[in-house]
């Protein structure tokens, strides 16, 4: 038999036989067997305290997790990488170099920077960009100078070779306030030897002796958020103190600061963590229940699922679930027995 329908003046028909209509079930209904999240209903529930004390505990370590995450996302992270080649290719095979030096015992008027490289650059007395502020009331010096050199090895050092008398015996204890070279970088985050010479304090040696840092250089690149690039150096440093002699005597001393290049650069980019990274990692799936609730069914049952997934603090409610699912088996076993001794 064919259900009799029967059309109004309504835009769809009515069905006359409720008897055959039963077997014609609407599709919403029928997608309703796929529903893998079956709500139980509250009156077949019950609540434990077991229950409530893992879910809030729970609740405050998934705060203490996302909190976390938070922190890591809005934190800038600084990653470094190793790679050869030279960075700062506009600068004209040049270095910028800042050194600030002070003198106690040495007059200004005598005070004078040379510098030297193995590509024939011989400069003695270089005053361009540089200053000689008095100390102790004119009986000590301090030298500031910007200046550049090539990149190749070679060396620049402080004495008396520019002064137009030479002193007998030049005291060449000094402090050494900054040496850097290239952009200036100051980073929380990027402890590196940018100015491993600052504070250098030698005013216990030797007023006689002259004194050899020996520096490595290591290019180094800082990349920020927006994609900036600046160019510093890092450098390591040795050094050795000596008094220097030759066939007519002793050689007047100096403060060298030789130097060479490394092929290795340093860049260290500013990260941040992507934000769909963030919310896939904390996002939390509504379907799992916070609250412990058991079901009158299942009491006596000693399975114990998963109602969902969370992306990293799913294994918080597995574990809590877990936790829970074996308190509550092992409670109501107990209560079995003693209604069995009971009996």
């Amino acid at each position: 038999l064919r259900p009799v329908w029967h059309t109004s003046q309504h835009r769809f028909p009515r069905c006359l036989t409720p008897a055959l209509c039963a077997h014609l079930t609407p599709v919403p209904f029928a997608l309703r067997r796929f529903d893998i999240y079956r709500k139980v209903p509250k009156d077949l529930t019950q609540p434990t305290y077991t229950g409530a004390i893992i879910s809030i505990c729970c609740c405050l370590f998934i705060l203490f997790l996302f909190l976390s995450e938070l922190t890591g996302f809005i934190t800038t992270e600084i990653v470094n990488e190793l790679y050869v080649d030279d960075p700062d290719k506009d600068s004209g095979g040049k270095i910028d170099v800042s050194l600030n030096i002070s003198l106690p015992n040495l007059h200004c008027e005598l005070v004078g920077l040379d510098i030297q490289d193995e590509m024939g650059r011989h400069e003695v007395g270089h005053i361009d960009n540089s200053m000689k502020i008095p100390l102790n009331n004119g009986v000590g010096c301090r030298f500031e100078g910007q200046f550049s050199i090539n990149k190749v090895p070679g060396n620049f050092h402080v004495s008396t070779h520019s002064a137009t008398a030479q002193p007998q015996n030049p005291d060449m204890t000094h402090i050494i306030h900054k040496l850097s070279f290239g952009d200036t970088l100051q980073v929380q985050n990027v402890h590196g030897a940018f100015n491993a010479l600052g504070g250098a304090d030698r005013l216990t040696s030797n007023p006689l002796a002259s004194h050899d840092y020996i520096l490595k250089i290591v290019p180094t690149v800082y990349e920020d958020k927006s994609g900036k690039q600046r160019y510093s150096y890092q450098y390591t440093v040795a050094n050795k103190e000596y008094v220097a002699y030759s066939h007519t005597g002793r050689i007047i001393p100096a403060i060298w600061f030789r130097y060479d290049l490394s092929p290795i650069t340093v860049k260290y980019t500013e990260r941040r963590q992507p934000l769909y990274r963030f919310i896939t990692t904390v996002r939390v799936v509504p379907c799992l229940k916070a609250g412990r609730y058991r079901s009158v069914a299942e009491q006596g049952t000693k399975g114990i699922g998963i109602e969902g997934i969370c992306a990293i603090i799913g294994g918080t409610f597995t574990v809590a679930g877990i936790l829970d699912s074996c308190i509550f088996t092992a409670s109501e076993a107990w209560k079995k027995i003693q209604l069995g001794k009971m009996h």
